[in-house]
């Protein structure tokens, strides 16, 4: 069974996206990567899958110890389901300004466990101004962030993590810093 994970876009939710943030034009429209110009390796379109509930995390970030760590390993797409996109609509203000973030620890331990995929159901793994230098950092060691992740909720289907296989297929652009992509869940 597949489940599609990527974010439906309407011409509003484009339109409003568009004018509540500034990168959320071509690239960095719905669910897509942050690729920050590097090349997207065509054998990462099958990654294993871990998704993570992280939901009751409220008021701080999600930290190392709100996830079994041991759990996760090389090559692996991590996805992060903090419910966020089914309780602030995709496009908004708040969607760009107010959504959860990964603590610095966490990115750094998923860095370490060379991790291929991050995917959120979120604007970004940080707000801000530390929303593009992570990404940087991330992609500069190998790991990608892939963002606006949806159904995540049906994919854990009650439990609080779920294996997975992930099918990732980017937009074939090349020199860009985001691309944007349509994944899946296999189950």
């Amino acid at each position: 069974m597949l489940i599609d994970l990527s974010v439906q876009v309407s011409a509003e939710s484009r339109k409003q996206a568009a004018g509540a943030e500034p990168m959320a034009a071509f690239g960095h429209l719905g669910t897509h990567f942050d690729v920050m110009n590097k090349e997207f390796p065509t054998d990462w379109f099958e990654r294993p899958g871990l998704a993570l509930d992280v939901s009751s995390i409220r008021d701080r970030d999600i930290a190392p110890e709100d996830v079994d760590l041991k759990a996760i390993g090389a090559g692996m797409f991590i996805a992060f389901y903090s419910g966020f996109i089914d309780e602030v609509p995709y496009g908004t203000t708040d969607y760009f300004t107010a959504h959860p973030q990964l603590s610095p620890e966490l990115i750094e331990a998923l860095l370490d466990r060379k991790v291929s995929i991050i995917g959120i159901d979120f604007a970004g793994v940080r707000r801000g101004a530390e929303h593009t230098p992570t990404d940087q950092a991330c992609a500069d060691r190998g790991m990608f962030v892939v963002e606006n992740l949806c159904n995540l909720k049906t994919l854990l289907a009650g439990r609080p993590r779920r294996t997975f296989t992930a099918h990732t297929y980017p937009v074939h652009f090349t020199g860009m810093s985001g691309l944007p992509c349509r994944v899946a869940a296999e189950i």
